[in-house]
């Protein structure tokens, strides 16, 4: 903190963004109250739910204790989705501000399907890649990711099915014996994650703990049929039945309906995929940057000192 404290007398920032309520974070937030600037603070990461998943309760309550005490203290607190907005509020966190994300429609694009790469998968031109990009992590909620694709295969036992899977993480080695015909890619990045996506027909994102699960718009701008549950980004840009479909957090049966209705007629996933594209393309990033600016700017005219005491945990 004190060097922190000795640049900016030197060099005084307008508005400070934090990024991460780790050690930096605290340190740049104590120095910052010190001398009055302000500070707006992003929340990224769902910590808190995060060790719940892995069973440890105290750790939890600690977190979400540390994580209430670090972002009250900011002049505001940006978060990407209005459920974690919502999730947040319930939790008495104060002075928070929707920032949502946005997604680069050239890179993620139709156009970069590669039939040489689904051939590689063991895949035809009509037949259907069900594809999943994340990391492969407990949290994940992944048991959903094979529950829901043997539905797919014991409804659609005529139909060619392939389950790809873009990501690394610990639970990779149980996975792949899980699911010995699914075909892993290992992380991907830049044109070969994008020629992955569009590669693909239909995205399964089970997971329940994002903040917002950027691969949504990313399969979505790739043209992408998307199952997921309605929270997040899915929850904001995703249309039931229209660019995509949703199922209600938690229900497992509903999360393998949907994606059963997906492939029920081509015509209705020719519709879906089609409109997911058109949706995504509209989500670029130059107007979250104009509204990220102008909160910035807001925060620059509120600042307060606290003394050092105020500013431990």
């Amino acid at each position: 903190m004190h060097k922190l404290l000795r640049r900016w007398k030197r060099h005084r920032p307008d508005v400070l963004y934090i990024a991460t309520e780790g050690p930096l974070g605290l340190s740049a937030l104590r120095a910052a109250r010190r001398l009055g600037i302000s500070v707006v603070s992003g929340f990224h990461t769902n910590f808190q739910q995060y060790s719940s998943q892995y069973g440890l309760g105290l750790l939890t309550r600690m977190l979400t204790h540390y994580l209430r005490w670090f972002h009250n203290r900011s002049t505001l607190t940006l978060v990407p989705s209005v459920s974690q907005r919502l999730e947040l509020e319930r939790r008495h966190f104060e002075r928070l501000a929707l920032l949502s994300r946005g997604v680069d429609s050239q890179l993620f694009h139709p156009s970069k399907r590669l039939n040489a790469l689904r051939e590689h998968w063991g895949l035809g031109e009509d037949d259907i890649a069900v594809i999943h990009v994340g990391r492969l992590a407990h949290e994940k909620n992944l048991g959903l990711l094979k529950r829901s694709f043997d539905a797919l295969k014991s409804t659609f036992p005529q139909r060619n099915l392939k389950l790809i899977v873009v990501g690394d993480g610990p639970l990779r080695m149980a996975l792949e014996k899980e699911l010995p015909e699914a075909v892993f890619c290992g992380s991907q990045r830049g044109e070969a994650l994008a020629s992955h996506y569009a590669s693909g027909d239909v995205f399964l994102f089970p997971s329940m703990t994002e903040t917002f699960g950027n691969v949504v718009l990313e399969a979505l701008a790739s043209g992408l049929g998307v199952v997921a549950y309605d929270l997040a980004a899915a929850g904001q840009h995703i249309r039931h039945g229209y660019n995509g479909v949703l199922a209600m957090p938690g229900d497992e049966a509903a999360f393998c309906e949907a994606a059963r209705w997906l492939l029920e007629q081509d015509e209705t996933l020719r519709c879906v995929r089609l409109n997911a594209r058109q949706h995504a393309s509209r989500q670029g990033w130059g107007a979250i940057i104009e509204q990220f600016e102008g909160q910035l700017r807001g925060a620059c005219a509120q600042e307060q000192v606290l003394p050092d005491a105020a500013l431990l945990p």
